[in-house]
Formats: C-alpha cells, sequence, structure tokens
C-alpha cells in the first residue's frame, strides 16, 4: 500500500519532486522474485547472490519441516512464494578469493584477484574440475536438510589437482546444492519448475550460468542484469501499488539476455555426479557434528 509522500525537506535534499508516493517495502525474496519476470504460477527462478535459493510463485500453501522449505504469501494478491536457502553461494566464491587464493596474510605476493580472475581459471579446466569435488556448506545447512554443524569440504584432491581445479569445484558444489534445492523443491510443491530464470551477482558469470544450465540438465534463462533483480522488482512493486502497471505487464518488464542450454556430455557427467554430491551430506554429517563438539567443549 501507499504510506505516505515524500516530505518537503526530504524532496529537496534529494533532488527529486515533493510529493512522490512511498510504498510498502518488501523482503529481499519478495522483491527478488518480481523482478526476476517469474509471476506466473510455477515459473522458476534461482538466484545465485550471496547465498541461494529456489523460488516461484504457487496457487497454495506448501509447507516441509523435513526440508525446511515453505510457501508464504507473495507480492502479489493471492499468490504464494516459494521460501529455500543455501547461505553460501556467491560469498562461496568470496570466501575462496579473500581467505583461500589470496588472504592478506603477508604469504601471497601481488594483487589480489578480482572474481573474474577466477571465473576465467575454472572455464580452463573441463566439467568435473578434474575429479575435485566441493560441498558448500560453510556456514551448514538451512535447505533441504537443517544442520547448523555440517561444514564444507574439498574432496578428491590429487598431486595434480591446483587452485584452477578448486575454483572450478567450488562454482560446481554451489549449482550441485541449487539443483539439490531445485529437485527437493519440485517434491514439495509437486509441480515441476518450468523456464528457469538466473538472477543475482553470481549469474553475471557467463562460467557459472553454464555450469548451473549442465549440472541441473535444464536451460538457464538469464535476466538482463541479474545483479539489480531485488532493485527492479521493488520497482515493480510501486508501479502496482501506484496503479502505474497492471500485474500482466511484470514479466515483460524482466527481459532475458541469454539462455544457457545444457551440454550433453557435460549433464551426464554431472548427473552422475550429483548423486554422490548428495550422498556426501549422510557421509561428512557424522565426522562434522563430532567434531563440532570437540570445538566446542575445547572453548
Amino acid at each position: 500500500s501507499v504510506v505516505g509522500e515524500v516530505l518537503g525537506e526530504v524532496a529537496d535534499e534529494l533532488g527529486i519532486p515533493a510529493g512522490i508516493p512511498v510504498v510498502t517495502g518488501l523482503p529481499d525474496l519478495h522483491a527478488a522474485t518480481l523482478g526476476s519476470g517469474a509471476v506466473d504460477n510455477f515459473h522458476g527462478h534461482l538466484s545465485i547472490s550471496t547465498s541461494a535459493w529456489v523460488g516461484a510463485h504457487t496457487p497454495s500453501k506448501r509447507t516441509s519441516l523435513m526440508s525446511q522449505m515453505a510457501t508464504v504469501p507473495s507480492a502479489l494478491a493471492g499468490q504464494y512464494v516459494l521460501v529455500n536457502n543455501h547461505d553460501c553461494g556467491g560469498a562461496s566464491m568470496e570466501w575462496l578469493r579473500d581467505l583461500v587464493v589470496a588472504p592478506d596474510d603477508g604469504l601471497t605476493p601481488g594483487a589480489e584477484p578480482s572474481l573474474k580472475d577466477l571465473d576465467d581459471a575454472a572455464a580452463k579446466v573441463a566439467p568435473g574440475a578434474d575429479g575435485v569435488m566441493f560441498a558448500p556448506w560453510l556456514k551448514g545447512m538451512r535447505s533441504p536438510a537443517a544442520d547448523t554443524a555440517i561444514r564444507a569440504a574439498f574432496l578428491n584432491i590429487g598431486i595434480d589437482a591446483g587452485r584452477p581445479q578448486m575454483v572450478r569445484a567450488v562454482l560446481e558444489g554451489v549449482a550441485h546444492q541449487v539443483r539439490w534445492l531445485l529437485d527437493v523443491s519440485e517434491q514439495v510443491l509437486r509441480h515441476p519448475l518450468h523456464d528457469l530464470r538466473a538472477i543475482g551477482g553470481g549469474a553475471q558469470s557467463d562460467v557459472w550460468c553454464q555450469i548451473h544450465a549442465d549440472v541441473i540438465g535444464r536451460p538457464v534463462h538469464r535476466v538482463a542484469d541479474p545483479l539489480v533483480a531485488n532493485v527492479r522488482g521493488a520497482a515493480l512493486f510501486a508501479g502496482l501499488v501506484t496503479g502505474r502497471l497492471e500485474q500482466a505487464e511484470l514479466a515483460e518488464c524482466a527481459t532475458v539476455d541469454r539462455v544457457f542450454t545444457p551440454e550433453p556430455s557435460a549433464s551426464a557427467l554431472y548427473e552422475a555426479r550429483h548423486a554422490e554430491f548428495v550422498g556426501l551430506y549422510g557421509e561428512l554429517k557424522g565426522v562434522a557434528h563430532r567434531l563440532h563438539r570437540i570445538t566446542t567443549h575445547s572453548r
């Protein structure tokens, strides 16, 4: 709803006209969902941002305590939006860059690499990261299993594996987590999600979008300017509230700039690796919990 107007003194300070309507704000999920342009029921989106999630509008309420997923009222009347989360999507790459590849500890000379530099390194490694796998649970896991004690891990590192393989493994690990979220989301909703749209800062990476398409095994539709999807969603919501936009116009306000199509041989490889990825949680859970208890008791 409209909650008021911009005050005259505020308008003067900002250099905008007085009397502009002010509407209620939105949580990031609701804004991102609108900003993705995926406004029809079961039209899905993937957020590759600091955290990662799979979202979609739905016509009815669904809740799964076991997988830590639910639908909540959306910004659109009569619809719900799916809620789930993995804390470390893009945060996994920032962790790798800042604390592993080039930490500020005096041991690594030279300039700090950019995320684009890491992208370029990953692109030189074939799908599967030469066997290296990364479980991206740096802060535990929220969905599809709530576990604050589980932690991240690199696996299957050989003597020839270096930074490029580890970078690629992190990108792939996040994509496998998104695939896991997607599979469980469709089970909870009892309906497939279609025309998956990619948003968030991580979606600016062609390499990462292609990895997501290959791991998921479906086309990924990247929204133009994916970094500002939340800002776009807030603006679209303001347009709805003030009557400047109709709901039917929302989808065309978020155009797709590229569709990433799965590469068959890569998808076949990732399909086999994904089964191993999902199984990792069960394999690592006991070790992680025992280490967590030891660490907690030693403090």
